[in-house]
């Protein structure tokens, strides 16, 4: 398993995240509904708004999972506020990154994620869109779009 890395503006996007003062806040309808449909759009068993906080990944709204959050070490999302695109991992298990995660090895048995950053209004990545699935599978540039369509929508 390869952790994620610190973003080079880490103390900056945290700064932005705190910002909203939305960590650790009641479940709420309108990124409920999101997940509610990406997670049927998508035929995936789990679909999560993920927040990075510093040493964790918070879900602000979860579908098909009954944690509330995990460590940041073992999160795929970690992985994808690096980037400025989707992260897509078709096969965990194939994945040097994480083929020996614990969320691969156990519960939830992750094989397939997809993940879109989400940016704060000042243009900080502070979490992600992303779905799950037990199944490997692949998406296709039309699949691509629609989860930065769902990920603009909870920004």
């Amino acid at each position: 398993m390869i952790k994620p890395f610190f973003p080079p503006d880490e103390a900056t996007r945290l700064a932005s995240l705190r910002k909203l003062n939305i960590l650790d806040t009641p479940a709420e309808e309108r990124f409920d509904r999101i997940t509610r449909l990406a997670k049927q759009f998508f035929g995936v068993s789990i679909a999560l708004i993920s927040l990075i906080d510093t040493d964790r990944q918070w879900f602000k709204s979860r579908q098909g999972l009954t944690a509330c959050e995990t460590s940041r070490d073992i999160s795929f999302c970690g992985h994808t506020i690096l980037g400025d695109e989707a992260l897509v991992v078709e096969d965990a298990r194939q994945d040097v990154r994480f083929q020996d995660n614990l969320l691969v090895t156990g519960e939830p048995h992750i094989r397939f994620y997809a993940g879109y950053p989400i940016l704060a209004p000042d243009g900080n990545k502070i979490g992600t869109l992303c779905i799950i699935d037990q199944a490997s599978r692949k998406m296709s540039a039309g699949d691509l779009r629609a989860l930065q369509d769902f990920a603009g929508l909870v920004e």
